[in-house]
């Protein structure tokens, strides 16, 4: 106030939120979210059903695909749902312990800031603590190379363990490893796994059993004629982008036509231009065409007539995974067809049961698909997610060589050890480390929740058990009792763990600093409250 008038900084639309206000609001909305995920966790979690407003129906218990689907407008809720996309894209698992993580350590913020704590001070403890507990975690660590598939095994049976696809565990999980290890490449000492290599194909069908490991590619589409031969040996493969048909004009053109004869000519001119296309490819050396768009039915029956394969509407994604995977460059049109574009594969075929087509034998040997069967779509599409969880958890392993015991194991350690910590620091800094280590009893605590147990004697015995030197005790969800987990085979990468720990202290840090919330609204939010 200025002489008695208002000095107006901020427009009507914003909307400000200030003070322990807008702490208290952001705290709300990390807990919400961590809250929404938290009964999934585990061999023993729960699923969750989505529904979006077209009415397509989502069944699962993956974290990354629940918060995916969520429609959120609080922008803490949103960085958190970042968070947990970014940790699948990362390490492709592990989302549903980054959400726990971020919504304990802010509530963890709550009871300091009550007591008086300023927000500087516990962002700095998180830091310490941190630091302190990735220090710890690769301390515990076990280590071994990617040739050891024992250890390989056991990560991704922990990784489908709990999910839909856990009924086949035991053919699937062999797969899979199988299926990293063929595409890994070893490079002065270094191991490394493309995740293109390695790619998951799904199929509606009767039986829910079958599972295949195929050295190669894999596509849900079949030749667009059935002229056209089944199986080409040799193959020569011409990738295409542009359709295989006559352009239209850019402008409108109209053309008159006062004769028969005229019409006639005007039709025969079309068929050569088409038989021309047919003919470009053939004298390219091409057996196989794959094109990204449609293809004339003029130009399939010249095809077809050249005993050619040639698949239509190949999605893009597709098309970037064959040139790859073919040794091939995509082009526009098949006068762009030469040598040195063109790819290569032992064999395509297709295949009889199921409306798809097989390329083995590709020149770049490393790309392998998996392809799994399921009887509805929404099972499908699980089946398909368990799968990438596992596929991607051990490409982790595979590439780090470092493991860490499930089951609460290695949550109970860092917490010990954090706790030790603390007062070596001293003042207040001390109690947001305390703070910061009370977030990994939340995971054996869900844990037993989750599996009907009673978490504070399980984090009880667990603790004991830890400060007698048994640094793998941790939960058996089916039986309640602490056991020795690495003995049982639960095993996950430390990447997995790291990241987790790693970008759930960075957000929190961030958003325990926020004091103001200062909210733009569009024209439409501001009519719908007036």
């Amino acid at each position: 106030m200025l002489s008695g008038q208002p000095i107006v900084i901020l427009r009507d639309n914003v909307d400000v939120t200030s003070g322990m206000e807008a702490q208290r609001s952001n705290i709300m909305a990390c807990k919400a979210i961590a809250g929404a995920v938290r009964t999934t966790l585990g061999p023993r979690g729960m699923d969750k059903m989505l529904v979006s407003p077209s009415g397509d129906v989502v069944l699962t218990n993956d974290g990354a695909t629940i918060l995916h689907e969520l429609s959120v407008e609080h922008p803490a809720a949103k960085m958190v749902i970042a968070v947990a996309e970014a940790q699948d894209d990362e390490v492709g698992d592990g989302t549903t312990t980054a959400t726990i993580f971020i919504g304990a350590l802010m509530e963890e913020a709550e009871n300091l800031l009550k007591k008086g704590i300023h927000p500087t001070i516990i962002a700095k403890g998180y830091n310490l603590a941190m630091v302190k507990a990735l220090e710890v975690l690769n301390e515990n660590s076990i280590t071994a190379g990617p040739d050891n598939k024992d250890m390989l095994m056991k990560v991704a049976e922990t990784a489908i363990t709990g999910k839909s696809i856990e009924s086949m565990k035991d053919s699937v999980t062999e797969i899979i490893v199988d299926a990293v290890l063929s595409v890994a490449q070893t490079e002065d000492g270094k191991t490394t796994v493309d995740e293109d290599d390695v790619r998951i194909k799904t199929i509606v069908g009767d039986s829910l059993d079958e599972a295949e490991l195929i050295s190669g590619f894999l596509i849900d589409k079949t030749r667009c004629d059935t002229g056209m031969p089944k199986k080409v040996e040799n193959a020569v493969v011409a990738l295409l982008s542009q359709p295989l048909e006559i352009k239209k004009t850019e402008t409108k053109s109209k053309i008159k036509i006062t004769s028969a004869e005229q019409v006639e000519a005007f039709s025969e001119r079309e068929k050569e231009n088409l038989k021309a296309i047919a003919e470009k490819i053939k004298a390219s050396g091409a057996n196989v065409v794959l094109c990204q768009k449609g293809i004339a039915d003029a130009v399939q029956y010249y095809l077809s007539h050249d005993k050619i394969l040639a698949i239509q509407d190949v999605p893009e994604k597709d098309m970037k995974a064959f040139a790859r995977a073919l040794g091939a460059t995509i082009v526009n049109t098949p006068g762009d067809l030469e040598e040195g574009v063109l790819g290569n594969a032992a064999l395509v075929e297709e295949l009889k049961d199921i409306k798809a087509t097989k390329f083995t034998g590709c020149k770049n040997g490393k790309t392998v698909s998996i392809l799994i069967k399921g009887s509805n779509q929404i099972f499908v599409d699980e089946l398909e997610r368990a799968v990438y969880d596992a596929v991607r958890v051990v490409m982790d392993a595979v590439e780090d060589g470092k493991f860490v015991v499930g089951a609460g194991a290695i949550d109970t350690e860092i917490c010990i050890r954090l706790s030790e910590y603390a007062p070596t620091v001293g003042g207040r800094i001390q109690l947001a480390i305390e703070a910061f280590s009370k977030i990994f009893e939340t995971i054996p605590n869900t844990l037993a929740e989750n599996s009907g147990h009673d978490s504070i004697d399980v984090l009880v015995d667990l603790k004991a058990a830890h400060s007698a030197g048994e640094k793998y005790a941790g939960l058996n969800v089916f039986t309640g009792k602490v056991q020795d987990m690495y003995k049982e085979g639960v095993i996950e990468p430390m990447r997995v763990k790291r990241q987790a720990i790693q970008s759930a202290a960075e957000t929190a840090s961030l958003l325990i600093r926020v004091d103001d919330m200062m909210v733009s609204k569009s024209a439409a939010q501001m009519a719908r409250e007036h």
